[in-house]
Parts: structure tokens; sequence; C-alpha cells
């Protein structure tokens, strides 16, 4: 046997390989390799239509790989920051509240997201106080009914910028980064606001002993 057929048959193995993978990247990887081969094969045997087809396919598999890797460590990324709102600002419209005003009320349209630069808030139904650095408002713009989940008054005059909720979803499903920060952020809001209204394991104690008095 001729180290051409070597060659051949290590090629062929490798596109038998790839049909083994069961995760993207090691099947990218090898099918890199296998074009390398049919390419050094197909070139030393002058057989065309294999040296044509995987000099085709090679620049698609690292061009695939690539692209996967860039995915992987953009979810690593979203994973271990935070929402990086500074780099949003430009897709933001600055805006002034005065103290005492009612920046959304609960049960009303969702159109926009906001970001507390200076100031600060409260949200009545938690009695909680936001701060600069805040982001706010996420939760209605992406729930399925589109509805405040709360009532937000201005403590003092206010500084934010705000997002309409079009750029908002655009930004979800084009930059996966900010699409997985905002579902955290989500997330963590809603087992906040879940903690916050469970009562202390004090409090159903002293209305048990109160009921049954």
């Amino acid at each position: 046997m001729s180290w051409i057929n070597v060659l051949g048959y290590a090629a062929s193995a490798s596109v038998l390989a790839t049909f083994c993978m069961s995760t993207m990247v090691p099947l990218r990887l090898i099918a890199i390799g296998s074009n390398v081969l049919f390419i050094s094969f197909g070139a030393l045997d002058h057989i065309y239509p294999v040296l044509i087809l995987h000099i085709i396919l090679l620049p698609v598999n690292i061009t695939r790989l690539t692209q996967l890797l860039r995915l992987i460590h953009g979810v690593k990324a979203a994973q271990t920051d935070e929402l990086s709102v500074r780099n949003l600002l430009p897709f933001m419209s600055h805006r002034s509240v005065k103290a005492g005003q009612v920046l959304m009320h609960k049960g009303e349209k969702a159109d926009r997201m906001y970001y507390l630069v200076n100031g600060k808030m409260e949200i009545r139904d938690l009695g909680k106080v936001l701060e600069p650095g805040a982001v706010l408002g996420e939760i209605g713009i992406f729930a399925r009914d589109q509805r405040r989940t709360a009532t937000v008054v201005c403590i003092s005059d206010c500084e934010l910028y705000e997002m309409s909720e079009s750029k908002a979803k655009q930004l979800y499903f084009q930059d996966r980064t900010f699409g997985l920060a905002v579902l955290q952020l989500i997330i963590a809001r809603l087992m906040e606001n879940m903690t916050r209204m469970q009562p202390a394991p004090n409090d159903n104690q002293e209305g048990g002993v109160a009921a049954s008095a």
C-alpha cells in the first residue's frame, strides 16, 4: 500500500470520526483536519473533484469554528460580567425627572427600560430605594403582556437614560452577551422580589399565636 493510499484512508477515517462527535467544536476541528488530508490526497493523486470540494469546505469549517469559539467566549463573558450599561449609552436617550414624579405605574404598558445616572428612586410596591447605577424597567418590556410590575417614584431630582422597547429587543437578539446579561438580571430581580414578599419566620409564628388566641 502506497503512502498516498494511507493518506486517503486517513482522510476517510477522519470523515467517519466527524459523524461520531456529539459536540460542535471537536466536530469542526476534525472536519478541518479531514479537509487538509483530502486536499493533500486529491493534489497528490490528481483527484481534482475531491481537491476542489475540500478547498471550498476548509474555509467554511474554519469560519464556523471561529463563530462557535466567539459564541462560547461571549456566553462566558456574560456569565461573569454585569450588564455593561455604559456600552449601551449610545443607544439610549437622556431624560431628567423631577422629585415626586412617577416614572412608571404598576400595570401600565412597558415601552422602555431605564438606567439611573443621578438621584434616587423608590419602588413603592417593595419599599426598595434605587441609587445611581441601577437598571430598571427591563422586566416589563420582556414580559409576555408587557405590563409594569411595580410603581416607581422619584425621591429626588433624577437624571437617567432610557431605551425603547424595540431597541432593547433588537439588541437582545443581535448581541448574545447583552441578551444573557438581561436574562440573568431579570431572574435576579424576580428572585429578590420573591424574597422580599415572603414573610419572615417570626412573623408567621406570631401570626399563628395570635390566630390561636
